[in-house]
């Protein structure tokens, strides 16, 4: 079995090339570098069986040889990166999603999309089902990545419905781990960070909106499962359990032994109260369940952030 993964060089796609290598199938890695990093797939050079080219996948896709599976991870995913980068976002959920479609296509591969829960906007069902059609504010500064989702999601549909192309898609909850960039804005990263410079952790609001974090090898092996006996269904992946960002701020500075303060500042726009996945049909479908309870998983993360220049 023969994979190509864009965006392999960001935090998740160097997870899950790491995850096909080991289950024994051959990877190919694009990337552009526009937010991922040589310094992820740094530990693969040499490895006979990963290759990697650097390419913008918005731009047409050619790959000698067969393919068994596209999985379309390439995008800025964290809101600092998608606010500093529009455009780019728009283009690589439309233009690159249609590029790795076509590939697909022409290669006979099963194709996955890794969407988000960011495609329920600010919801008004809680928690968030698969059969939720989202609050999404369209022309609000966080809809250059919600709808560039939106959008993936349904040129995957319509590929699969008009050209009978195998497809997955994947909405993707909070997720935190390893790789993560010391400043991509993100809250996991952002709290250990700052705790770890014993800088006051920023908290947006009152800290009362609520996240669910899930370990990046409970997603990894998510993804695998859906990938290799999933259906053509949207499917959830995240950790249900749920906790305010302030208990998440507290939680950091207990793990690092930090005696930051937290600061509240005022909450960005279009921000999202509330975000909890149903997952009933990963767990029905795929016999999926996340394993690894947070505070195990912030251990695993600050001690990478430890060994990282700050």
């Amino acid at each position: 079995m023969r994979v190509l993964i864009t965006g392999v060089a960001g935090f998740l796609g160097s997870h899950l090339a790491d995850r096909f290598l080991a289950g024994g199938y051959d990877v190919v890695g694009m990337d552009n570098f526009i937010t991922g990093s040589p310094d992820n797939i740094a530990h693969l050079t040499g490895n006979p069986r990963f290759t990697f080219f650097e390419h913008n996948v918005t731009n047409f896709i050619y790959v000698d040889g067969p393919l068994d599976g596209v999985l379309h991870f390439a995008s800025p995913a964290s809101p600092r990166d998608y606010l500093e980068l529009p455009i780019q976002t728009l283009k690589v959920g439309s233009l690159g999603t249609h590029k790795a479609l076509g590939l697909a296509k022409a290669k006979k591969a099963r194709f996955l999309l890794a969407s988000t829960s960011e495609v329920y906007g600010d919801p008004a069902v809680h928690p968030q089902p698969e059969s939720y059609w989202g609050n999404v504010n369209p022309v609000g500064p966080r809809g250059v990545y919600d709808e560039a989702k939106r959008f993936a999601e349904a040129m995957t549909m319509a590929y699969h419905r008009f050209h009978g192309l195998d497809t997955r898609i994947v909405r993707i909850f909070n997720t935190y781990g390893p790789r993560m960039r010391v400043r991509d804005g993100r809250v996991v990263s952002n709290f250990i960070v700052q705790a770890l410079r014993h800088e006051p952790l920023t908290v947006y609001g009152e800290g009362d909106q609520t996240r669910s974090f899930t370990y990046v090898d409970d997603l990894v092996d998510g993804i695998v499962r859906l990938f290799e006996r999933g259906t053509s269904d949207p499917t959830n992946l995240g950790n249900p359990n749920e906790f305010t960002v302030l208990q998440l701020a507290q939680l950091v500075l207990k793990l690092t032994g930090s005696r930051s303060a937290i600061v509240k500042e005022p909450l960005p726009e279009d921000d999202p109260r509330v975000r909890q996945p149903d997952i009933g049909r990963a767990r029905k479908t795929l016999g999926w369940v996340p394993a690894v309870e947070l505070e195990a998983g912030l251990v695993k993360t600050i001690a990478y952030f430890r060994a990282q220049p700050l």
